[in-house]
């Protein structure tokens, strides 16, 4: 069975779109580790795409790292908000998954899930920890997951 209590088998695993805030999850007091963040979504289904947003200051390291770890890395210059909820609302409209992800802490992500919603996708909010987790995001997907619980 897969998250979602259904039984999957090759033919019917749903696609996964993972959409990961890089500046609101990958801080020094959440300690998350990439992997998990993948494994949490891929525990999900088959992944469609695995995107890491980060902005212009990240760092060469982390872009190298997170590619090694099967992301791919979108850097926007500023805040990455905007682009990862135009991808996220993307994906759900044109229907290229049929389970979308978000890992983050940011409630401005609230109304690409409650698209996603309405448009017959299932979301998934994935949050940093206890201390990270965003009552709003959590509430408005269908399912969440705290890493570290």
């Amino acid at each position: 069975m897969d998250l979602f209590g259904r039984l999957a088998d090759e033919d019917d695993t749903p696609r996964v779109a993972l959409f990961v805030d890089g500046p609101n999850l990958l801080r020094e007091e959440f300690d998350v580790d990439l992997d998990d963040v993948r494994e949490a979504a891929a525990a999900a289904g088959h992944p469609a795409t695995t995107r890491l947003y980060v902005d212009e200051h990240a760092t060469p390291e982390l872009i190298r790292a997170a590619e090694a770890r099967g992301f791919e890395v979108v850097v926007t210059s500023g805040d990455v908000d905007v682009k990862l909820a135009v991808d996220m609302t993307r994906f759900a409209v044109e229907d290229r998954a049929d389970i979308i992800a978000i890992a983050s802490r940011d409630t401005d992500f609230k109304p690409a899930i409650e698209t996603a919603n309405a448009c017959g996708i299932r979301t998934l909010a994935i949050a940093p920890g206890t201390h990270g987790r965003s009552d709003a995001l959590r509430n408005a997907a269908a399912e969440s997951v705290t890493l570290d619980e």
